[in-house]
């Protein structure tokens, strides 16, 4: 019999908080390894982000470490933690290019592309109206991008490698359902521990020792990334994901701030624009796909 502590009574106050808290945490994250990257190169930067959380993590499980180290699904959660250290490193490398609120609304794309993905992957049926907001999406993404009017080869290198971000981060969390029955810590631990030892093997060839400061940037990365882990699983715990999913759009907000107060960088209305278009597909998809479930789950009842 299960504790009732594992199933604590709704809270969706306190799950938006959770939510607001863990946008904040991982748009942190981004700006801590968009300046590092100015100092430092891609690999040990995204190494830190995963050695350190590797620490954090371990210190969560504590006494469960063993427990919580093992899965009902390895494979599929080597699988994860490979597509969350490629798209940690596409998204480094785009962001190093770009200004962070426009990377920001280019991930953005990830529950379009997740739709898409649940297709091909998990044999799911998309209708009409949802294919709507997947075209609405692409044509916000398209305003963002600009490919008529942003010709430089960093920013046009930057806008690939984040599209590709996008796109192995959909694949990331539909492997996430895949492993739903696993303790969240369980696959905290996986995803940081295996993108801290594949790095490690890359790592001697691009070291350069850190000043203080370097170190305080690396070891925040991986605390701001283990922290907004953190705050998501009790997100999702105190609130449905109907109520809590779309306060991750603030994420725009906090990655505008930090682009401002640190590089004084603001989106320019093609951004905000297709921002808009990004946000509401996404919003339209998502409480789209709500109502469907809730009709087959009234179908099911009525049989």
């Amino acid at each position: 019999m299960r504790d009732p502590a594992d199933h604590p009574s709704e809270n969706r106050v306190a799950g938006i908080s959770y939510m607001l808290a863990t946008m904040v945490c991982f748009i942190a994250l981004d700006a801590i390894m968009k300046y590092s990257l100015e100092h430092y190169s891609l690999v040990q930067v995204t190494w830190a982000r995963f050695f350190f959380a590797t620490i954090f993590a371990v210190a969560l499980c504590g006494r469960r470490l063993f427990e919580l180290a093992r899965s009902t699904a390895p494979g599929v959660q080597l699988t994860r933690t490979l597509l969350l250290m490629t798209t940690t490193g596409l998204f480094n490398a785009g962001v190093s290019r770009l200004p962070l609120a426009t990377a920001t609304t280019i991930m953005f794309l990830t529950p379009i592309l997740v739709t898409l993905l649940s297709i091909a992957v998990l044999g799911e049926k998309v209708g009409l109206r949802r294919w709507v907001g997947i075209v609405l999406g692409f044509v916000g993404a398209v305003i963002v991008v600009q490919p008529w009017g942003n010709a430089s080869s960093s920013f046009t290198a930057g806008t690939l490698l984040l599209l590709a971000a996008a796109f192995t981060n959909a694949s990331y969390q539909i492997a996430t359902r895949q492993v739903r029955f696993d303790d969240p810590l369980t696959s905290l631990l996986f995803t940081a521990a295996g993108g801290a030892v594949v790095t490690s093997f890359l790592l001697p060839a691009h070291w350069e020792t850190p000043d203080a400061f370097g170190w305080l940037l690396m070891v925040g990365s991986g605390f701001a990334g283990t922290l907004g882990h953190l705050f998501i699983i009790r997100a999702f715990r105190h609130a449905p994901a109907s109520v809590i999913a779309p306060f991750s759009y603030s994420s725009l907000i906090w990655a505008t701030l930090f682009g401002f107060v640190i590089w004084g960088q603001l989106p320019d209305a093609a951004t905000w624009a297709g921002a808009a278009l990004i946000v509401a597909a996404g919003l339209y998809i998502f409480f789209r796909e709500r109502q469907v479930k809730e009709l087959a789950n009234a179908d099911d009842t009525a049989d």
